[in-house]
């Protein structure tokens, strides 16, 4: 278990009324949630529950939103947030007809900002390189990669300049437990070192790794706060038997509320 750090008063994103509507249907009901600077916070649920849809209007890629959603004082989308934002989508997005340098020193020409001079931009990918321990397979063609590894390289991507946020949407799926365990040390040093981190997960055991969570089922939100405090509300010894407890409550609650036919 990771320590957290100290609570945090100011926030990277806040949220009022966020709405996402997609046809007919919301796909995120009116959420209202803070993202903490300097602390990891997962954003947890089962697949199709809108995780990547929340994760898409935070970086300001996602249409039809509503409601107020702001990240590092600005809109989200604000163009001056494009070098202070990483985003890591769950599909590797990177060139599988370059190496993984090449690929980098790529995005580095295009994502550091004034166009960094060539010796800090080479500085940057042996860095990011390093972080996400890929320095051997450096020159090995994307296109060659495991999925694993292909993952990496995009969190590379995204680590790239050293943005204050990163958006990561479940970025350990297809990982082995030791490189998981590696990516979440790396998460909480990044946090150390003052980056936020907002990623997702539908594995549970992942929650008990973060700072803060946001549970949230069927495009609503089921909670906002830290572990330890969900595991006491629900007297649960576990955030997922937690998550259980809260799933149950509000069926419950919807049953009670749902108008009896004759």
């Amino acid at each position: 278990m990771n320590k957290s750090p100290s609570p945090s008063t100011e926030t990277a994103v806040e949220a009022t009324d966020l709405t996402v509507v997609r046809g007919p249907h919301p796909v995120l009901r009116n959420l209202n949630f803070t993202v903490p600077r300097g602390q990891i916070t997962g954003l947890l649920g089962p697949s199709g529950c809108g995780k990547s849809t929340l994760m898409r209007a935070v970086v300001g890629t996602q249409a039809k939103v509503t409601g107020t959603l702001t990240v590092l004082d600005h809109p989200a989308g604000h163009p001056k947030l494009r070098s202070r934002v990483g985003y890591v989508t769950q599909a590797p997005s990177v060139y599988l007809d370059l190496t993984i340098r090449q690929n980098l020193a790529y995005f580095a020409s295009v994502l550091l900002p004034g166009r960094s001079a060539a010796a800090h931009r080479n500085a940057e990918v042996d860095r990011v390189l390093t972080d996400v321990d890929l320095t051997s397979h450096a020159d090995a063609l994307a296109g060659n990669l495991s999925g694993g590894q292909l993952s990496r390289v995009s969190l590379a991507v995204a680590l790239l300049g050293t943005p204050e946020l990163l958006v990561l949407d479940e970025p350990t799926v297809g990982l082995d437990p030791v490189l998981r365990r590696d990516l979440w040390n790396l998460f909480h040093d990044l946090a150390t070192r003052g980056a936020t981190i907002l990623v997702s997960s539908h594995v549970m055991d992942e929650a008990e790794r973060c700072h803060r969570l946001l549970l949230m089922r069927e495009g609503e939100l089921l909670a906002d706060d830290t572990p330890d405090a969900l595991r006491e509300r629900t007297a649960a010894p576990t955030v997922e038997e937690a998550f259980l407890h809260l799933v149950d409550e509000a069926n419950a609650t919807t049953t009670a509320h749902r108008p009896t036919t004759h």
